[in-house]
């Protein structure tokens, strides 16, 4: 299978309808995955500014259903900048696409000739995720269509089974950043609401599963909330040590004399640490069900997209032979961070533990700060730059 992405430096335009006005949309990147030079998905992210945004999720525009959504990552939308949404074409109008290199103005002519064809229209498009990328970092969601497979989404071959996957994982990711919150009125209200917006994707988009498939997957939905209902109330009768990883973190950060501010809905504090190299934000993050603490330190410059191949190759010969942590970066928008992580279930998180990690954390990324910059910045070759580094 090969995977076509493209960006653009300028934008590319499509004008889309919806129930009440076109919709004309700046396309940013094309994602046309193919098998057998057939193309198996049409991903298209666009950017738009917030005003528009929340007009597209009000008028709940391609799928973009609200009980179908993930929380936002770190905190609100602000009013700048734009917001990207990255949008998937329904399956069974692939074959309207073009195989050749440029589908972008193919679609652009196509438009133009067939203005109400069903591929321009946003019902048939679906909302995969939304981000706004901005400083110190970004802040999103993923939807309910992402943890669907293109071939899932498919009315001809449908699998109950993979769509019973994808609502389990859909439903951990958002356990994770909820379950602080959850009540037994916001679960019978989420089972609702998710079973109202999964039946009526069905309706309009996989008419091929069988009604006993759809009931069994709405059975599923009400007992993985019941699951998380359960989860909840055990950890009732947990020990103070075993039950609140983030008041460990809290703690941790108090005493040892660190300003934070607390990211409203998530059990997760953002910082600040200055290092010798450079001053960047750090998150730490407690993960309650898993009885697991994340550290991350994010770099304070996102990599320019031509920079982001030297840059790769920079993060993984840095992570080689790493014992405590890792390197991560996003290729997408350019962000590094730095994270170390624990697990102690059935174990205390105590402060010697966080300190370790998280001075660890902070002072890798310390040292590998000026390799980054040198590689972004200086034109220094990446293994000059690691040498820079390491021989340190």
């Amino acid at each position: 299978m090969s995977d076509q992405i493209k960006n653009f430096s300028f934008s590319k335009e499509l004008t889309l309808n919806n129930s009440s006005n076109p919709l004309t949309i700046s396309i940013t990147s094309l994602s046309l995955p193919k098998q057998d030079n057939e193309i198996i998905e049409c991903r298209l992210t666009f950017s738009v500014n917030p005003e528009l945004y929340h007009h597209i999720y009000n008028e709940q525009l391609f799928n973009l259903k609200p009980e179908l959504c993930s929380n936002l990552s770190n905190g609100e939308f602000r009013s700048e900048p734009n917001i990207e949404i990255t949008i998937r074409l329904k399956p069974e109008l692939l074959p309207h696409l073009t195989p050749d290199d440029d589908v972008l103005t193919y679609l652009k002519n196509f438009n133009q000739e067939q203005p109400r064809h069903p591929i321009f229209s946003t019902d048939n498009w679906f909302a995969l995720q939304v981000k706004q990328q901005r400083l110190p970092v970004a802040t999103g969601y993923r939807t309910f269509w992402d943890y669907l497979s293109p071939s899932t989404m498919n009315a001809d071959i449908a699998d109950s089974e993979e769509i019973n996957n994808a609502i389990f994982q859909f439903f951990q990711d958002w356990a994770d950043s909820s379950l602080s919150e959850v009540t037994e009125s916001a679960i019978s209200q989420a089972v609702e609401e998710v079973t109202k917006g999964f039946e009526e994707f069905v309706d309009n988009s996989v008419s091929a599963i069988s009604e006993d498939a759809i009931s069994e997957i709405v059975e599923e939905i009400t007992k993985a909330f019941v699951e998380l209902d359960d989860v909840k109330n055990s950890q009732i009768y947990q020990t103070p040590s075993q039950q609140n990883i983030f008041q460990a973190i809290l703690n941790f950060f108090t005493e040892d004399d660190w300003s934070y501010t607390k990211i409203k809905t998530q059990p997760t504090l953002h910082l600040a640490f200055q290092g010798k190299n450079g001053k960047w934000d750090c998150y730490a993050k407690a993960r309650e069900q898993q009885q697991q603490f994340v550290f991350y330190s994010v770099s304070p410059v996102n990599v320019p997209e031509n920079k982001r191949l030297p840059i790769t190759e920079f993060i993984t010969r840095a992570n080689y032979g790493m014992i405590m942590g890792n390197f991560e970066f996003d290729f997408t928008t350019g962000e590094i961070r730095y994270k170390t992580s624990i697990d102690v279930e059935g174990d205390n998180l105590s402060f010697a533990l966080i300190k370790q990690m998280v001075y660890a954390n902070v002072m890798m990324m310390d040292e590998y700060l000026p390799g980054i910059m040198a590689v972004i910045e200086q034109e220094v070759e990446v293994k000059e730059a690691i040498s820079l580094v390491e021989s340190r």
